[in-house]
């Protein structure tokens, strides 16, 4: 996160021992470490909530087209249907009916 060094945590441990004092440093650090964590944890759950979000948002969109590729498929498959039945309707009433040929029953030897 911070491209602090050890120079830098010597520095800020001096200067920390010199303002607040040998025996109140122990409570600061522990004071400032669970606001660290706080904030640290504050962070992480609302960058898992906007990561929850945006799974969800594409969720919702490929559920939607989804929904129009059925949508499209079931008005070709009722194009289709109804192209069908149109043809043997017209096949049906171009063709006279006629009864059905048996055969004449054979004697039996």
């Amino acid at each position: 996160m911070f491209d602090i060094g050890f120079a830098e945590l010597i520095i800020i441990a001096v200067v920390g021992l010199m303002v607040i004092g040998p025996d109140k440093l122990p409570g600061a650090i522990r004071t400032g470490s669970l606001w660290l964590g706080r904030i640290k944890r504050g962070f992480n759950d609302i960058r898992r909530e906007v990561e929850q979000e945006l799974h969800n948002d594409a969720v919702m969109q490929e559920l939607k087209q989804t929904g129009e590729q059925l949508q499209s498929e079931v008005k070709a498959v009722s194009s289709d249907l109804q192209s069908a039945v149109d043809q043997a309707d017209q096949t049906l009433t171009s063709e006279p009916e006629e009864p059905p040929r048996t055969k004449p029953p054979q004697p039996s030897s």
